[in-house]
């Protein structure tokens, strides 16, 4: 086979860095916080939430890429919402229709101090994350940096920095949500969850197309 038609039989690859905040509360739900800065398309960020009853609901800003994130994940319920994240120092505020949340990241670890001497280029490539997966494997929750998606598609995690969640205000609906919890049990929006503890984790994730 030549190179040229090994070329074209590849699958389209998508890239998205940024953060991804997993939390628990006490009342039981659990939300899943991702916030780009960059994407195919463009900045923005999105809410993923599996309720006490296991519902699970996408939070998204528009029809555009909740298409996109709905064609990855699992959920029974997908709201176009505006979604505003905003960062000073280590506090997070994100509104999110009917979401207010707010949390602080504590200081990192050992495990976040040497994820960020990890060159960025290295953390970006899907073969990083797939040697990460199966230390990851160990963690409780089924945490998972590699794995397939919806639609015949498959992802890779390069996790790139570890910060812990420490306080958190979560009002839904109108309904206080309670403090932080442990993510118990795990979210249920793809091949795995997020790690059990509160964490706000910084990543670049690949996003390879189905044919």
């Amino acid at each position: 086979m030549s190179w040229k038609r090994r070329r074209a039989g590849r699958r389209r690859r998508l890239r998205f860095d940024g953060c991804i905040a997993g939390i628990g509360t006490s009342s039981g739900t659990r939300l899943v916080l991702g916030h780009w800065q960059r994407s195919p398309f463009g900045p923005f960020s999105d809410v993923m939430i599996e309720r006490t009853d296991g519902e699970r609901l996408l939070l998204a800003p528009s029809g555009h890429t909740a298409d996109f994130v709905r064609g990855t994940y699992t959920f029974d319920t997908v709201c176009v919402v505006p979604v505003d994240v905003r960062v000073a120092d280590s506090t997070w505020t994100v509104t999110a229709g009917p979401l207010d949340l707010s949390f602080t990241a504590g200081r990192r670890g050992v495990a976040g101090i040497l994820l960020r001497a990890v060159p960025g280029v290295l953390a970006a490539r899907p073969a990083w994350a797939a040697l990460t997966n199966w230390p990851a494997r160990l963690l409780p929750a089924h945490v998972r940096t590699r794995g397939s998606a919806g639609a015949g598609r498959r992802e890779w995690y390069g996790v790139r920095d570890l910060r812990p969640v420490g306080s958190v205000s979560a009002v839904f609906e109108g309904h206080d949500l309670g403090g932080t919890a442990p993510i118990d049990p795990p979210v249920r929006f793809g091949f795995g969850s997020v790690p059990r503890k509160p964490t706000l984790t910084r990543v670049t994730t690949t996003v390879e197309l189905g044919k």
